[in-house]
């Protein structure tokens, strides 16, 4: 029986699509327009392309402005 090899090489995308970015995020498309305040940028005439590297700086921001609610900050609260 004969062998083969496979060699794959993986290259991950930088600049993203909406709809690639808003997958990208966890977000369907219309929440991903509405609450990402992150600008795409226009490498190409006409296409807009959203940098991941923005991406993942804006979720970090969104990370450590996050404050855990304990039961009695929650209680308070009402």
């Amino acid at each position: 029986m004969g062998t083969t090899n496979l060699n794959i090489s993986v290259i991950d995308k930088r600049m993203l699509k909406q709809s690639e970015a808003a997958s990208y995020t966890g977000l369907a498309v219309k929440h991903f327009k509405a609450s990402c305040p992150v600008r795409p940028v226009e490498l190409a005439r006409g296409t807009l392309l959203w940098d991941r590297r923005d991406i993942d700086r804006w979720i970090d921001t969104m990370k450590a402005d996050h404050v855990e609610m304990t039961r009695d900050d929650i209680l308070d609260r009402l």
